[in-house]
């Protein structure tokens, strides 16, 4: 399947054999205090900056529900985001990992977006479109 859409992933995610966990890394962009102003007038027009991890959570593709409810609920904790990156784990049968099984992972997630190291996530704009970084 094409993921183009968190909806597509999540729809994907329900689809597997295995429940499924979703971790998600909210990350909000930004530039370094020592940014040229090239890197700066790079920023102001869209390009370049640094992402830097804002929230972090865990969730079965049931409890997100829809992009747009996730996004409700991420919007409520007052952190600019402009990306979230998502990975997946799979569990048993029907049982998802839980929240515990998962937070290891999720915090070795975390510290790979905050060295740039996300190939391994999936990106998606606040639009829920998968992007391309780098």
């Amino acid at each position: 399947m094409n993921i183009s859409t968190f909806d597509d992933l999540l729809q994907a995610a329900r689809q597997q054999p295995d429940a499924q966990r979703l971790l998600l890394v909210f990350a909000g962009a930004g530039l370094p205090d020592d940014a040229s102003p090239e890197q700066r007038a790079a920023f102001a027009a869209g390009h370049g900056g640094e992402l830097t991890p804002v929230m972090c959570v865990d969730k079965t593709p049931e409890e997100i529900g829809t992009f747009e409810t996730l996004c409700t609920e991420a919007n409520q904790f007052g952190h600019d985001w402009a990306i979230v990156f998502v990975a997946g784990m799979s569990g048993k049968g029907r049982r998802a990992p839980s929240s515990d099984d998962a937070a290891p992972h999720l915090q070795s997630m975390v510290d790979a977006v905050k060295v740039g190291q996300i190939r391994n996530f999936i990106p998606f704009n606040r639009s829920g479109d998968a992007v391309q970084l780098g």
